[in-house]
């Protein structure tokens, strides 16, 4: 019964001090820094397994990406090797026929596989032949020496970076030259530099075997040290030829980084005032021996963890003050109740309230999705009006091209058989014969339809007459032309031959053309040119297109190959036309463009030529 008596006023002292403000205050405070603590290490850690997590994707990427463009030609040296023009100039390395003719044929090879450069050397390094006339790599002595079947040596005019191929050549089972195929590693680099310019968040390096960057999506990285490299190593890297230029700073990286958790490192990025904070991560690609190194930007993961923090220290208050509140709430409780009934009569009002709002919400409601469904019905009719008109267009210009010849064909079988009751033959075969001359070009009409419609190959493999894929899509359009009266000239060489798909090359051509014939309607002269230029010493085309139409202006001009943009009236065109042939060109190898005339416009592409004869129609 004492225990009982003392225990209950400490115990009454205790509840009163919990109910204190000020008590409550001191627990917020405390609950704050605890979840601002605790929220910002746990953020940290969880953004920075993602980071790695993604950044290791990525870095398996990009091993796949070189791994696989260092691999492409792997398999054209030896079977240069086997070639009878390269097993000739082996057997008489000092006869002038044979040296020109292993050139004129690496020079064939080097074109159609799209390498750099590839050589014939013998033992001592000494090119014999060559596809073109630039000088062999430095290291080219050293790898013969070292029996090596690749290497990589910097381009001294350039600074890129060159990947060489080498397999030996052989004569009587003995060592008799070396084949060496050449290939650029620039377009693979600049992919990196051009993603590395956008996402702002990752840089790429890859290190030969002396750990010197050779490629990097950072250009001030370029032949920097990944480690740290003393002046006599300097020296020696310097001296080995390998580099052409001064090697870099030293980005004193770890000897080895983990791949999957990455290491936290500290670099000073160009531009930037001092070092940031990043994540490493390396990629060892060990037939080539090379490292290819990651590193991610941690101010991303650091910023997030400081908001996570602050809602941490917001979650923690929130408990305080909650504290805080059930608190108030009790010694509120005695108040609440004297106030009952003015709450119960203020409850029954809002209730009224809610429910007037809530009816007038559910009408207004209603109304929205009638005039929704009105407007959804509107679309689709307008819609399927859209598609009508669309088939009735291709349908008329069809039916006025078969239509005619089909009137002449009834109007010639008729006359035919009463030619055949008076017994005059000979002008019952001159009936028969313009009867087939209609059927023959009814046939040429629906076939070449069959053909336009027909889904082309997207490889661009072998190569198209020019002018015969001219003609088809002029066939296809030739009702819209002599309906405008449109003249047409053609200055295409009879025997051009490009390289491209001849579907597709037709495709485009009937963009273009259609684009003038709408352009030229309201014209007086309508004229339609195409013609082509010679390129690069014959080896490419230029193909222009030309009309006395009205044209675009400047600021349209700007945005003709951007998706659904159209300057046509609404429902006759889409815009997508100049976009998907622009892509197809693009696959050609070739670029698509645009260009303002004194009175129409010109598009022009250019194409890779295959055979070309000097014949023009």
């Amino acid at each position: 019964m004492a225990v009982s008596d003392s225990f209950r006023p400490r115990a009454l002292r205790l509840l009163r001090l919990l109910s204190r403000p000020g008590f409550h205050l001191f627990l917020t405070g405390l609950l704050m820094v605890l979840g601002f603590v605790l929220a910002h290490r746990l953020s940290e850690r969880s953004g920075r397994e993602q980071l790695s997590a993604l950044s290791t994707e990525r870095l398996e990427l990009y091993a796949s990406n070189l791994a696989a463009e260092l691999g492409r030609h792997a398999s054209l040296p030896s079977l240069l090797a086997i070639a009878p023009t390269l097993q000739a100039l082996m057997q008489a390395p000092d006869s002038a026929g044979a040296r020109r003719a292993a050139s004129q044929m690496l020079a064939r090879v080097n074109v159609r596989a799209g390498t750099h450069q590839i050589l014939v050397a013998d033992t001592r390094g000494q090119v014999l032949s060559a596809s073109e006339a630039l000088m062999p790599p430095a290291r080219l002595v050293e790898a013969l020496a070292q029996g090596r079947s690749h290497f990589f040596a910097a381009d001294p005019n350039t600074g890129s970076t060159d990947f060489y191929l080498l397999h030996p050549l052989r004569q009587a089972g003995e060592p008799a030259g070396v084949i060496v195929v050449r290939f650029n590693l620039a377009p693979l680099e600049a992919t990196w530099v051009d993603l590395g310019l956008r996402s702002q968040g990752e840089r790429i390096l890859v290190a030969d075997d002396q750990d010197v960057v050779i490629m990097s999506s950072v250009q001030a990285w370029k032949y920097a040290v990944l480690d740290h490299a003393d002046p006599s190593r300097r020296q020696a890297l310097q001296a080995s030829a390998r580099y052409p230029q001064p090697i870099g700073p030293d980005l004193d990286l770890p000897a080895s980084l983990e791949v999957h958790q990455g290491q936290q490192v500290k670099l000073p990025l160009p531009g930037s005032s001092g070092a940031k904070p990043m994540l490493a991560q390396q990629r060892q690609i060990v037939p080539l021996g090379l490292r290819l190194v990651a590193l991610s930007d941690l101010t991303e993961v650091r910023q997030r963890a400081q908001l996570a923090a602050w809602g941490g220290a917001a979650f923690g208050a929130s408990i305080g003050l909650l504290a805080l509140y059930l608190s108030s709430r009790r010694r509120a409780l005695r108040q609440l109740t004297q106030a009952q009934a003015d709450l119960r009569q203020t409850h029954a009002q809002l209730e009224q309230l809610v429910d007037s709002r809530t009816a007038e919400l559910r009408q207004t409601n209603d109304a929205l999705k009638t005039q929704i469904a009105q407007r959804l019905q509107t679309e689709g009719e307008l819609l399927q009006a859209s598609k009508l008109a669309v088939l009735g267009q291709m349908s008329a210009g069809l039916s006025h091209e078969v239509n005619q010849p089909l009137t002449a064909l009834r109007a010639l079988a008729r006359n035919s058989i009463r030619l055949l009751e008076t017994g005059r033959q000979d002008a019952v075969a001159t009936n028969l014969q313009l009867m087939d001359d209609m059927v023959e070009r009814m046939s040429q009409i629906t076939r070449q339809l069959k053909s336009f419609a027909r889904k082309a190959d997207e490889r661009v493999e072998g190569s198209a007459a020019l002018l015969d894929c001219v003609r088809n899509a002029l066939l296809l359009l030739e009702h819209r032309s002599r309906a405008l009266d449109v003249r047409t000239e053609i200055d295409v060489p009879a025997g051009l031959r490009v390289r491209a798909e001849a579907n597709r090359l037709e495709q485009v051509l009937v963009n273009l053309f259609g684009n003038a014939i709408d352009a030229m309607q309201n014209e007086t002269e309508r004229r339609l040119r195409v013609l082509v230029i010679k390129q690069d010493g014959g080896r490419r085309a230029l193909v222009r297109v030309q009309d006395s139409g009205t044209g675009v202006g400047e600021a349209d001009l700007q945005r003709l190959f951007e998706p659904f943009f159209t300057t046509k009236p609404a429902g006759e065109g889409l815009g997508l036309g100049l976009v998907i042939s622009a892509k197809i060109v693009q696959e050609f190898g070739g670029t698509l463009h645009a260009e303002r005339l004194a009175h129409g416009m010109s598009f022009e592409f250019d194409l890779s030529v295959d055979t070309w004869e000097h014949q023009n129609v």
